[in-house]
């Protein structure tokens, strides 16, 4: 059975990655331990302090250190943590507090716009699209339109057209 292989343009959009691929087992394994390693500076360092910490409070636990200086720090960032926790917990409840209101009072208002003056505006613009540049399904379906120099808009037409209808919500 023959697979179906992916045309140039598919493959040139997709992401390769080798050490997913087939062979390549010294990349594999070269990448592998480079990640490990970098598990273990990670990991190793917090194992430390933490195991020491917890000797301080049960000398049963087994601890690297034990210096008295290093326990107070770690005790002090540890509050600072908390501290900073608190603050962005308190940040954040009042940001949602402040922005709930805020769509109460602006965006779920009624609309700002007359819905029944923007249906009739969509009819007005489809009979003068119709009326300007051919009906929709020959816009839609044609190729290539060229359009005539008189039939260009100026930069207030729409506005214009509104006006004469009595449809402009922009009553000032």
């Amino acid at each position: 059975m023959a697979k179906n292989k992916p045309t140039k343009a598919v493959t040139s959009q997709l992401y390769t990655d080798a050490f997913f691929s087939k062979g390549h087992w010294l990349l594999k394994i070269w990448q592998s331990l480079i990640a490990i390693l970098g598990w273990l500076a990670a990991i190793l360092p917090m194992l430390c302090t933490i195991l020491s910490l917890l000797h301080s409070i049960n000398p049963k636990i087994p601890g690297l250190w034990h210096y008295h200086e290093g326990i107070f720090e770690i005790k002090f960032i540890g509050i600072l943590l908390l501290f900073m926790f608190v603050l962005a917990s308190l940040f954040a409840v009042t940001m949602t507090i402040i922005q709930n209101r805020k769509r109460d009072r602006v965006v779920e208002q009624w609309p700002t716009f007359n819905p029944i003056n923007q249906n009739k505006r969509t009819k007005l613009l489809a009979k003068f699209m119709d009326d300007r540049f051919g009906s929709t399904d020959f816009r839609e379906n044609v190729r290539d339109y060229h359009v005539k120099p008189e039939q260009n808009l100026d930069t207030d037409t729409f506005q214009k057209l509104y006006e004469e209808h009595d449809i402009n919500d922009l009553d000032s």
